[in-house]
C-alpha cells in the first residue's frame, strides 16, 4: 500500500517541504532509510542523519530547519515522534485485518461472539464465553470458561485466559502471557507440608490495558485482581493475587509485586522492581529500577535503592557509598594517629 506525502500530511495535520507526489510503502528508522520509505526526526542527536538518509519522506517537528541541502521530502508537525506513532498505530492496523475461524479450532456451542472474529487454528473458546466485536484470538490460544473479552481486544498466539476473567475494550494480550492463574496460596501445617487455599476470585483488566509477553496475572483469591483502565504492563512481569494497580500506571520488565498490595494511578515503575505484599503505594510514585519496596509509599513520591528511600537521600549517601574503602581507611588512620597521642601524652 502506498501513500503520498500530501496524503500522510493531512492525516497528520502537516505541512509539506519538498515533492507533494513522493510515495512511500513502508516505515524504518532514519539511519536505515532507503528509497520508497517514511522515518521520523525528533532527537537532536539524530540530526546528522537527515542529511545523509536515503529515506523518501521523513517527519520533522516545525521548529526543525535544515543547515544545509536535504534530499528527503519533509513533513513538519507539531511533534514529530507522536506524529510517527500515530502512523505506527494506523501501519499496525492495516496490516492485521485478519478474520474468520481458522480450523482446527474449538468453540463451545454456548459461546458467544460479535462481528469480525478472527481465531487462529488450535485455539480453544470455552463454555459461556463472551467475546466482543473486532477481536483477534490468534493460533494456539486458550480462553476458559465465563471469560468475557471486550470490544477490540487482540490476544496474541500462546497467551492463556483462565476462566472468569473479564478484560475490557481495546485490550492486548502479547505472546506466552497467562491472566488469571491461582495465586499463590497455601497453608503451613503441623507436620511442615502445605495445604493449598482455593483461589476462587477472579481477574479484571478494564480498557485500554497492555499485557507484555510472558506476564503473569494471578487471579484473586477471592475477590478480583485488578488492572485499571490504560495500565502498561512490560513482559516477564509478575502480578500476584489480589493486587489492584491504578490507571495509567506503567511497569517495566521482571517487576514482581506480591498479593494484596494496592498502586496508585498514573505511577512509573522500573524494571527488576520487588514489591512486598500488603502495602499502599499512592499516586504519581516513580521507582527507580531494582529497588526493593518494603514500606506503604505517599503519593508522588520517587524511590530508589534496596530497601528502597527516598530518591533524593539515595543519590546524596551514593557518593558516600563508592567513597566507603577510603573513608574506612581514614578513619582508622585518624584512630590510630589518636591513640598515638593519648600514649605520648600518658608517657
Amino acid at each position: 500500500m502506498k501513500f503520498t506525502a500530501e496524503q500522510i500530511a493531512g492525516i497528520l495535520e502537516g505541512e509539506v517541504v519538498g515533492n507533494p507526489k513522493a510515495e512511500v510503502q513502508e516505515l524504518a528508522k532514519i539511519e536505515e532509510g532507503k528509497e520508497g520509505s517514511l522515518t521520523f526526526l525528533s532527537n537532536p542527536k539524530y540530526n546528522h542523519y537527515i542529511y545523509t538518509t536515503q529515506a523518501t519522506i521523513t517527519i520533522v517537528n516545525k521548529s526543525f530547519v535544515p543547515d544545509s541541502k536535504v534530499n528527503t521530502t519533509l513533513i513538519k508537525v507539531e511533534d514529530a515522534y507522536l506524529s510517527f506513532s500515530k502512523l505506527l498505530e494506523f501501519y499496525d492496523q492495516a496490516r492485521g485485518t485478519k478474520s474468520g475461524i481458522e480450523q482446527p479450532s474449538v468453540i463451545a456451542e454456548n459461546a458467544k461472539y460479535g462481528k469480525n472474529l478472527y481465531l487462529g487454528s488450535f485455539s480453544y473458546i470455552g463454555s459461556k464465553v463472551v467475546i466482543g466485536d473486532n477481536v483477534k484470538i490468534y493460533p494456539n490460544c486458550f480462553v476458559g470458561d465465563n471469560v468475557i473479552l471486550g470490544d477490540n481486544v487482540t490476544i496474541f498466539a500462546g497467551a492463556k485466559i483462565y476462566s472468569e476473567t473479564k478484560i475490557g475494550n481495546h485490550c492486548t494480550i502479547h505472546s506466552g502471557a497467562i491472566i488469571g492463574s491461582d495465586g499463590f496460596g497455601f497453608a503451613p501445617s503441623s507436620d511442615g507440608s502445605y495445604k493449598k487455599i482455593p483461589q476462587i476470585g477472579n481477574v479484571i483488566l478494564e480498557d485500554n490495558v497492555d499485557v507484555g509477553s510472558c506476564t503473569t496475572i494471578d487471579r484473586a483469591t477471592m475477590g478480583s485482581t485488578i488492572i485499571r483502565k490504560g495500565v502498561k504492563l512490560d513482559n516477564q512481569i509478575q502480578i500476584a493475587h489480589n493486587v489492584e494497580i491504578g490507571e495509567n500506571t506503567v511497569i517495566a520488565a521482571q517487576t514482581g509485586i506480591a498479593g494484596s498490595t494496592k498502586i496508585g494511578k498514573n505511577g512509573m515503575i522500573g524494571g527488576q522492581v520487588g514489591i512486598v505484599g500488603h502495602l499502599t503505594i499512592g499516586d504519581n510514585v516513580r521507582i527507580q529500577a531494582q529497588a526493593g519496596v518494603v514500606r506503604n509509599i505517599k503519593d508522588n513520591e520517587i524511590l530508589q535503592g534496596s530497601p528502597s528511600f527516598g530518591y533524593n537521600d539515595f543519590s546524596k549517601s551514593y557518593v558516600h557509598f563508592k567513597n566507603l574503602p577510603k573513608i574506612v581507611n581514614e578513619i582508622k588512620e585518624l584512630k590510630k594517629q589518636t591513640l598515638n597521642q593519648k600514649n605520648g601524652n600518658n608517657g
